[in-house]
């Protein structure tokens, strides 16, 4: 691993079923005031929640469960119509109060240490871009993170996920159409939309349809 690792093992996981090809990745924000706070409650049998990596803001990186166990932190989730998000995914938490506790953009040395631990994941295991998700990507219903302010093309810079260069062309498409083809579960259009916004136009974030969403919609879906 090209990053230091502090070892925090977490009793919070299962064993992932036999033959399970480990095939996404996906990225939260804790959600809390603290990454102390975070991590305790990662690592409380009575939470039952967890992920396999925890990165501090100023880069620190812990382990919390191993890649081969399962992780429980994707919760009720679906993705290009899996619901079994635990059992094929690695999940990393960002320390980051989110938008209950006053979010704030990530630092650059945290972002750096999540671009090498996913590298190395991605080393690893054979996850696709269109897999590289967030948790608000799988659960748009539920969960907001690791939200606007959290630099998606700056992965993709790197190599990890996928960003589109310029915006499709929407022309006959259909929005519910489309944002099922990227993955989302659009029982919620709307919150499914909002999400998609999240991550692809973060600076609008408010559920509306136009023109210049559906082309990057399309561009997104394009990228499939």
């Amino acid at each position: 691993m090209s990053s230091p690792v502090t070892d925090h093992p977490s009793p919070n996981f299962g064993s992932r079923p036999e033959g399970i090809v480990i095939d996404m990745l996906v990225i939260h924000y804790t959600g809390m005031p603290t990454g102390a706070a975070a991590l305790r409650r990662l690592c409380d049998p009575s939470a039952e929640v967890s992920a396999h990596y925890l990165i501090e803001e100023d880069g620190r990186l812990f382990r919390l469960v191993r890649e081969a166990e399962r992780a429980w932190h994707s919760g009720v989730a679906s993705w290009r119509g899996d619901s079994n998000i635990n059992e094929r995914s690695i999940g990393i938490e960002l320390v980051n109060p989110g938008h209950e506790y006053g979010y704030r953009p990530f630092p650059s040395v945290q972002m750096a240490a999540l671009i090498k631990l996913a590298s190395d994941i991605l080393a690893r295991h054979p996850i696709l871009s269109r897999n590289v998700v967030g948790h608000s990507d799988v659960a748009p219903t539920r969960k907001q993170d690791p939200g606007e302010l959290f630099d998606w093309r700056a992965l993709a810079a790197a190599g990890i996920g996928a960003w589109p260069d310029e915006l499709g062309n929407s022309c006959g498409h259909d929005a519910g159409t489309l944002l099922a083809d990227i993955g989302y579960d659009t029982s919620d259009f709307e919150l499914a939309l909002i999400a998609f916004q999240r991550r692809y136009l973060p600076t609008r974030v408010d559920g509306q349809l136009d023109v210049n969403v559906l082309n990057q919609l399309a561009a997104v879906a394009a990228l499939n």
